[in-house]
């Protein structure tokens, strides 16, 4: 069961929308798993407008494709939930919404979907920054709504490691 609660995840969203508006960057989600979670977190802050632009539920592969720019060769050859989809949703969403940041998360949060080579749990996290795109591989306990709770966590985590440790 996890112990992430909205406060905590608000609390991650308050310090990264400081850093967001110091630097003068802008975020832009693309969203499977977390279901719009991640997006409903960034702009549960105040003055949160100044630097998110927007987000995209991507759930079905013909959304991540035509609209965030995912190949069909790589949800045939990987699938959704992959480091390359989550590396092409994150690019994808920055791209088409013109952010400094683009974040996704593909990946199977239960009870049903999961197999012995993807298991539920598994979550892909996408990070496109300063025309780098990175992704990670995660992988969670609990019911589904943990789940989706430890995913926005873990990608607001490292969102603010990744900009702490920068130059920007």
């Amino acid at each position: 069961m996890s112990k992430t609660s909205q406060r905590d995840l608000l609390r991650l969203s308050s310090r990264l929308g400081c850093l967001l508006n110091e630097r003068g960057l802008s975020i832009a989600t693309a969203e499977s798993c977390t279901g719009g979670l991640l997006s409903h977190i960034l702009t549960g802050v105040s003055g949160s407008s100044g630097y998110f632009i927007g987000g995209v539920v991507a759930y079905s592969n013909h959304i991540k494709e035509q609209f965030l720019g995912v190949s069909e060769n790589t949800l045939i050859g990987f699938g959704a939930v992959s480091e390359q989809s989550a590396i092409e949703m994150a690019k994808g969403i920055a791209e088409k919404f013109n952010s400094s940041i683009g974040l996704s998360t593909t990946g199977i949060a239960g009870p049903s979907g999961g197999t012995p080579e993807k298991p539920v749990g598994l979550v892909w996290i996408g990070f496109h920054i300063n025309n780098e795109t990175r992704a990670f591989e995660c992988h969670f306990k609990g019911e589904r709504n943990s789940i989706k709770a430890d995913a926005v966590q873990e990608i607001l985590t490292r969102l603010l490691n990744i900009l702490d440790t920068s130059d920007d």
